[in-house]
């Protein structure tokens, strides 16, 4: 037997014509921070091993940590001058380190049955002379405070963590018979999500119907549930008296609302139930379109995790049918306040949902919302990273998670708004597709059995929902770092592997993913009834108390619904893909919903109770309308010197090239995109579409997808009704531009708005915009499928502008697409 060695440590740094992240470091301080006195920096990896034998870490520190060609790699110490500033960062307890993680399983490649314990840091190195003032300001551009936290540069005698055994899950004595100003005191002192009048109906519930006081886990649960990331609360409250202000678009404006009254008492005839509310106006053209037969192709189904139609393909000849997916993900809240993290899982999150209904995704589209990137640092408002730091480590954060779960972003575009600085917008919109007959849609039964699939529990996946549903503040930056995950794209990418098979996706029943919510939402929406053992649960660490475990979200794991018969039979397919998978959860009878945690219940609440998704919300709108003379439809432009005019529009942000950010993304990943993000013999036209050829695995197909986007953040901001108008025909219009026929087309929509208050003129926004909506889509007989809301954009006094995003999607021949570049050198433009 191997002696297995204490803490040792190496330091891995790369040769200096390979050091490209200390090269771009040494610029942005020179430059963005204004530093000029930084001679040089350079950026070394630290790790930090235990319990591995002196054989086992020798191989690996030339095979593992580092690559000879490449890097330099020093043990214990590396060398410095006296005069040099260093210092260390690591990420906080509790955040997932991608690194250690690939190395502990890269060292257990070499030997299996050691499992050594490996914690990494980034070490700092910058030569010259600077005053501790600089030095300050170059550690706050390292280290996001969110995530990390500087690190001392003394050895630790162990790696170990000991956690503390968790205190049971608290119950809230007395909250049944609690009197208002007491509540009132308890609902300010929990920080939710939730509103009080959601807090009073759980109190009237647990009195009533429990005759007993409820646990923190269940209050924390039904936040996470009834939160407007999961149950667009805002969406959903009921808009009782709508009343338009005076100007020149009333008329047009009125008329679309009559008309969608008109169509609302005609669908819902005698049903009281039905209320108007903003999500009844975004849904009620699919409804229209879809009684008058013009929405044949979306395929019938109680999963809805993504927008699903089915397409007749040929391949080889013969026609089969294949389903299409496709899905729109925000993550503002997270980008904002860590933005690598933030967009990596916008993507991860976006991709889950086609893939929780067994659809390969094989395409990704980035559209994002800045302020200007370029201002000073020293004008980044208190409480916000500034807008460069949130740009660059975004774009990072999403190509570093298309790139390593390999899927092509066929188009990236950054929209630049001033009133973007009050929250970014982070949008990830994805294609997914598969054989129908691999696709089974059932219902879950008494006795089938959930299993759990992919990555573990953490700390880092806690508040997501909630977080996601509240305002922004300056002390968001500070406390809501645990809000945000790291993604991890290889295990996602197993998912995909294994899902692929069609000898698997036929096992299952019915699937979800684990995103805002965890467990308790991602098992809780699978089944009326469900009895789940959150001792099962895989767990990153120790520690975890059974609150925690029930909410934390990842975009990494599924729930799986499997009849009893088949649960092996998938626990070995996880097997061969290297997936954690463990039956967590078994549907009963009873329609309730019940956790439990070292073997006491913590969780049951009855699934009449958790569908009623709070308390019944009400408000009144008052509709802005435009004015005419400040329209930019109309704007006539001075024009003096022709070619100052010229380069002034070119050095627009939103005018300016992008093929800088665009290339930090691979549009070629999987061999089956059509359109490279720019085309021509030179590759500098911007191409205003995405499409790629169907994932087929074996044979010939020519169907392709399209998918293309329509926003204009001025506009929209003069009018919602106007700028929504003209965002579903810009999406079509550009389908049309690359050969799409506009009648096959479907639309799903992203909507981000500003905080909501009882205010009746801060609806008037997302009311005008889905009036606006509702009109483009029964004007060209075309119906939106699906849709994202996103209402948290407001920090302090600043609001985001009022954004519809929509995404248009065709099917079409491959032969049958336009590329934009001009095919000669003479040809005329306009006439």
């Amino acid at each position: 037997m191997e002696e297995i060695m204490g803490v040792k440590r190496v330091y891995v740094e790369k040769k200096p014509e390979f050091a490209v992240q200390a090269k771009e470091l040494r610029h942005e301080v020179k430059s963005y921070l204004g530093i000029k006195t930084v001679k040089n920096v350079r950026v070394l990896i630290r790790y930090d091993v235990e319990n591995l034998s002196d054989a086992t870490f020798e191989r690996a520190c030339n095979g593992v940590f580092a690559e000879p060609p490449v890097d330099v790699l020093y043990r214990e110490d590396f060398p410095r001058e006296e005069s040099d500033h260093i210092f260390s960062v690591e990420f906080l307890p509790g955040q997932f380190d991608q690194r250690a993680d690939s190395a502990v399983q890269c060292v257990q490649f070499i030997k299996e049955d050691e499992l050594p314990v490996i914690k990494t840091a980034t070490t700092y190195v910058i030569e010259g002379e600077i005053s501790e003032e600089e030095m300050e300001a170059i550690k706050a551009h390292c280290i996001n405070p969110v995530d990390s936290r500087e690190t001392g540069l003394e050895k630790p005698e162990t790696l170990v963590t000991k956690f503390e055994e968790p205190a049971d899950v608290k119950i809230f004595d007395g909250f049944k018979d609690m009197p208002e100003a007491e509540l009132k005191e308890l609902y300010s002192s929990l920080g939710l999500a939730m509103t009080f009048k959601d807090f009073q109906h759980i109190q009237n519930y647990f009195k009533v119907e429990e005759h007993r006081d409820p646990s923190m886990t269940e209050i924390r649960v039904l936040d996470t549930y009834w939160s407007d990331h999961c149950r667009h609360t805002t969406f959903s409250t009921e808009l009782t008296e709508v009343s338009f202000g005076d100007g020149d678009y009333r008329k047009p404006m009125e008329d679309t609302y009559k008309e969608y009254l008109q169509t609302h008492s005609e669908i819902f005839k005698g049903r009281e139930d039905k209320f108007v509310c903003l999500m009844d106006l975004a849904l009620m053209a699919m409804r229209k379109l879809k009684k008058e037969g013009k929405l044949q192709d979306q395929e019938e189904s109680d999963e809805i995790n993504a927008c699903s139609i089915v397409v007749p393909v040929e391949v080889d000849g013969v026609e089969e049918e294949w389903l299409v997916n496709f899905k729109n993900e925000t993550h503002n809240h997270p980008t904002e306040i860590e933005p690598f993290g933030g967009a990596a899982t916008c993507l991860g999150g976006a991709i889950r949902d086609p893939l929780s209904g067994r659809t390969y995704v094989y395409q990704a589209m980035r559209v994002t919302g800045a302020a200007d990137p370029t201002v000073s640092v020293k004008e980044t408002m208190k409480g916000k990273l500034p807008q460069k730091k949130l740009v660059r480590s975004a774009a990072h954060g999403y190509s570093s998670y298309g790139n390593q779960i390999g899927l092509a972003t066929g188009l990236v575009k950054e929209i630049y708004h001033p009133d973007y600085v009050a929250k970014r917008m982070e949008i990830g919109a994805v294609m997914g597709a598969a054989p129908r007959r691999a696709v089974i849609r059932e219902n879950s039964d008494p006795g089938d059995i959930i299993i759990l699939l992919g990555g573990r529990t953490g700390r880092d996946g806690c508040g997501g929902a909630t977080g996601s549903s509240k305002v922004h503040t300056e002390e968001s930056i500070e406390t809501c770092g645990a809000e945000v995950q790291k993604g991890n794209a290889p295990t996602e990418r197993k998912i995909q592997r294994m899902f692929r098979r069609e000898e698997v996706s036929k096992l299952i029943k019915k699937c979800n993913d684990f995103g805002a919510g965890g467990v308790s939402v991602a098992i809780g929406e699978l089944a009326d009834g469900l009895q789940i053992n959150l001792d099962k649960v895989p767990k990153k660490y120790a520690g975890l108390d059974g609150t925690e475990i029930a909410i934390s979200e990842s975009q990494e794991r599924m729930a799986v619904v499997v009849d009893p018969k088949d649960v092996d039979e998938f626990l070995g397919y996880a097997k061969e893909e290297n997936l954690e998978a463990v039956k967590v959860a078994v549907v009963t009878e009873d329609p309730r919903l019940v956790l439990s945690w070292r073997g006491k219940e913590i969780v049951n609440i009855s699934r009449a109770f958790l569908n009623t998704n709070g308390a019944h919300q009400e408000t009144t709108v008052k509709v802005d309308i435009p004015s005419r003379e400040d329209t930019i439809l109309k704007k006539q432009v001075e024009v003096g010197d022709v070619k100052e005019k010229w380069l002034d529009t070119l050095k627009d942000l939103n005018v300016c090239s992008q093929k800088g950010l665009v290339e930090m993304f691979d549009g070629s990943i999987g061999a089956g995109s059509v359109f490279m993000p720019h085309g021509g013999k030179y590759q500098m036209t911007e191409t205003q579409s995405m499409v790629a050829k169907l994932p087929v695995m074996h044979g010939k197909c020519d169907t392709v997808t399209m998918m293309s986007y329509g926003f204009d953040p001025y506009l929209s901001s003069w009018s919602p009704y106007h700028g929504a108008v003209y965002a579903v025909t810009e999406s079509m219009a550009k389908i049309v531009a690359c050969g799409g026929d506009y009648s096959k087309i479907r639309f799903t929509f992203q909507e981000y708005f500003r905080r909501m208050t009882e205010d009746p003129e801060r609806w008037s926004q997302p009311f005008a915009a889905l009036l606006g909506a509702y009109k483009a889509q029964i004007a060209y007989g075309l119906p939106s499928i699906g849709g994202k809301d996103s209402m948290s954009g407001t920090f302090e006094h600043i609001d985001v502008p009022p954004t519809l995003v929509s995404f248009a999607v065709d099917i079409a021949k491959e032969g049958d697409i336009i590329t934009p570049e001009l095919k000669k050198q003479v040809i005329n433009l306009y006439g």
